[in-house]
């Protein structure tokens, strides 16, 4: 297989998004309907979620961190269970979840490295390991409907030539990062589950975007890994995203910001209630509010 750098490093940036590493900690203790590695044992979605409802008190137990410690069909399931909620603004951080695919792969390896050649690795270091070094969050522009991604360091773009100029920097947290792949953020229909819809960030027409740079950001665009990612909140603050390549499943991914869920927080695990900016389907979700 021929080993693109370009795409092995778009692919960590996009794949990617970091929080800083902790300890790992025990699987959320939420319901999940029975499954098997048969297809046709999967559970239906609206099933699921008519039998198995996600309380506000559930999705408090859901972390950034816990997440990670799913299979792929939890995650999925979880997924099914949720909607967009608000259009996200404003800095997230957030962190990689790689399945596992059935030869024991990780997956992802598995989908980039059958998309025109390109490879999942950069000089062997592991997909996960470079978007650490990378790639450090999403910048949402809720009104003007735009998303920028926050790398953190540009030097392995500049060593394999793929850095014109000096990208906007972004300040978060008392730390610099800067702004590139821009990409349109809409509401749509998600891949998984098309009952209601997701926040869609399409990285499609990434040059049509202002600030767009031809080098790095083509990479994510028609002309390179062609990238869509969707999310859904979990709860304020706290979204669980989807990342696709020429519209094949490759990845989850986490995007967390601290202070939106300490400031919305308490009074959705009251209500159950949030902001709907998307379509939220003909089955409508209830989340049963804490008592």
């Amino acid at each position: 297989m021929t080993r693109n750098p370009f795409a092995a490093a778009l692919t960590a940036t996009f794949a990617a998004t970091l929080l800083p590493a902790c300890t790992k900690t025990e699987p959320p203790a939420i319901p999940f309907a029975p499954y098997s590695a048969d297809y046709a044992a999967k559970p239906d979605f609206a099933q699921l979620e008519y039998q198995y409802p996600l309380s506000t008190a559930d999705l408090q137990k859901i972390t950034p961190e816990n997440l990670a410690l799913l299979k792929q069909e939890q995650l999925d399931q979880i997924y099914a269970r949720l909607s967009a909620g608000p259009i996200p603004d404003g800095p997230f951080d957030g962190s990689i979840i790689l399945p596992e695919g059935d030869s024991g792969k990780l997956r992802a390896g598995e989908i980039v490295g059958g998309l025109a050649g390109f490879a999942l690795h950069l000089k062997g270091i592991a997909v996960d390991k470079v978007g650490e070094t990378l790639w450090k969050g999403k910048v949402f522009y809720r009104n003007e409907r735009v998303l920028r991604n926050r790398i953190d360091d540009l030097e392995l773009f500049r060593k394999i030539g793929l850095v014109d100029g000096e990208p906007k920097k972004i300040t978060v947290g008392g730390k610099d990062a800067w702004l590139l792949f821009p990409a349109k953020l809409y509401c749509g229909q998600s891949l998984l589950d098309s009952r209601r819809e997701s926040v869609i960030i399409d990285y499609a027409f990434t040059d049509e975007l202002p600030g767009y740079q031809e080098k790095p950001d083509f990479l994510a665009g028609r002309r390179g890994l062609k990238v869509r990612d969707e999310i859904r909140m979990v709860r304020p603050g706290l979204y669980l995203g989807r990342a696709y390549m020429d519209r094949v499943f490759a990845l989850n991914f986490v995007l967390y910001n601290k202070e939106i869920a300490e400031r919305d927080g308490p009074a959705f695990q009251k209500s159950g209630k949030v902001q709907e900016d998307c379509w939220g389907g003909t089955q409508k979700r209830v989340v049963v509010a804490a008592k």
